[in-house]
């Protein structure tokens, strides 16, 4: 359609850029530095993510002016990936399962230690309850799981409100099971010793600290995923609270606050809900400018979102995806009628 030389119109027509971390991806896999830029790079990006056609530029040779600055920020259950890997070692195995140890029946104590007796050929002739010494060394077993496995695992544990502790059978594919130095691999021994052996019983707190203190610390979710929901560490808090967003026009700072005081004006709320919003969810209850910033044609402009604290910097960097920080700069686009 043909530009009507000489007419310009004056719509509302807010201008929005997004940072968007992938399940399964972490903050530091899209920005590596303690700032996060936008309106800066915008291609290859969905209708969800911008509506920006240029970086930092508005469409053609139209004008805006900003009356209001927006930060909307997600809060969507984190998706983990199947690397890295948690694990844990010398875990005790025990019983509460009567025993038969040479045909004579063996009444177990709830949790007692199972112990392996070796016959002289070095296999394993049963199982039992004796205590612990070179002849019968006690059964223990360790595991290796991916991350998101872990994760199911802790929330199994969290839902069970009687001992917040969830099962893993000896016989998975990612537990492996010793007696002294041999592995218990094989049918038989296995058989012999589910016929006394409980699974092994992981406790929440177990499974936070193996998560906190997995190999790879890069990689381990922060502790605001961990434990999310604890009344302190909602992820939406952790990153209104330590971060300052500046917006820039051309070169010049127009204003620069700590994210808090820009509120989302949007997103699901509930008084009763598990999950955070950025402000009361109603467009008019957020940051509007005392004058408009005027953006000029073919000028440009960008946000900027930086994290001073180092400290902070490393633990908001582990965040899982899916996670998007959009950036809205609401109010006026004057361009050509068409």
């Amino acid at each position: 359609m043909a530009v009507v030389q000489g007419i310009k119109e004056k719509v509302h027509l807010p201008i929005y850029d997004s940072i968007k971390v992938e399940p399964e991806k972490q903050l530091r896999d899209v920005e590596s530095s303690s700032t996060l830029k936008l309106f800066v790079n915008v291609q290859g990006k969905t209708k969800l993510e911008t509506n920006l056609q240029a970086a930092a530029l508005l469409p053609h040779y139209n004008t805006f002016e900003a009356r209001a600055l927006r930060v909307v920020i997600s809060d969507l259950p984190p998706e983990f990936p199947e690397d890295p890997k948690v694990a844990d070692e010398d875990i005790d195995v025990t019983g509460t399962k009567p025993a038969v140890i040479a045909g004579t029946p063996a009444p177990a104590v709830e949790g007692a230690l199972v112990t392996a007796t070796f016959a002289s050929d070095g296999s394993i002739s049963a199982f039992g309850f004796d205590p612990p010494d070179l002849t019968h060394p006690k059964v223990v077993a360790e595991y290796e799981i991916s991350l998101q496995r872990a994760m199911d695992l802790l929330s199994e544990a969290r839902e069970n409100t009687e001992d917040r502790s969830t099962e893993l059978d000896l016989d998975d594919e990612d537990v492996t099971v010793k007696a002294g130095a041999k592995e218990v691999t094989l049918n038989p021994d296995f058989d012999k010793l589910k016929k006394i052996a409980d699974p092994l019983l992981l406790s929440a707190k177990d499974l936070e600290s193996a998560i906190e203190e997995m190999d790879e610390e890069k990689k381990r979710p922060p502790k605001i995923q961990v434990r999310p929901n604890n009344g302190a560490g909602s992820l939406v808090g952790q990153f209104i609270y330590n971060t300052v967003t500046t917006f820039f026009v051309g070169e010049k700072e127009m204003i620069k606050m700590p994210t808090w005081f820009f509120p989302a004006g949007a997103g699901p709320y509930s008084e009763a809900g598990k999950f955070s919003t950025h402000g009361e969810p109603n467009p008019t209850a957020t940051f509007r400018f005392a004058e408009p910033i005027f953006i000029d044609k073919q000028q440009n402009f960008r946000v900027e979102i930086e994290i001073p604290d180092s400290d902070v910097l490393k633990e908001l960097q582990r965040i899982y995806g899916p996670l998007t920080v959009w950036v809205v700069l609401d109010g006026y686009m004057t361009r050509d009628v068409q």
